[in-house]
């Protein structure tokens, strides 16, 4: 497999938030997310954006995810995408998302 056809098997895509309330469930502290990914559905997913941001203010927001890893249970919480982010500091994460409004469920290339 070249690099490019490495890249390409992930599905990454925009997506908008709908509703997030917090994983009390969740060993750390972690908000559980509804993502509009358009004709993909409504997808849902668990992370730890909590630090940085209230859930009231992460409503709204377009994101990037990645769409096809698969399903993984996340403390007793479907985590049907990855949405993707960065660390500016340890327990500190940042999400990606695009610089201007992207309809959901575009690709990302």
């Amino acid at each position: 497999m070249t690099p490019y056809e490495a890249f390409s098997s992930v599905d990454i895509r925009i997506g908008q938030v709908i509703k997030v309330e917090v994983n009390d469930k969740a060993k750390k502290p972690a908000y559980k997310f509804w993502i509009d990914m358009g004709e993909l559905g409504v997808k849902t997913t668990s992370a730890q954006y909590t630090r940085l941001y209230s859930a009231a203010e992460l409503v709204g927001e377009y994101v990037v995810c990645v769409v096809n890893l698969g399903t993984r249970n996340i403390a007793g919480f479907a985590s049907e995408v990855l949405m993707l982010g960065a660390e500016t500091a340890p327990g500190e994460v940042v999400f990606l998302k695009p610089e201007r409004t992207v309809t959901p469920g575009q690709k990302v290339f």
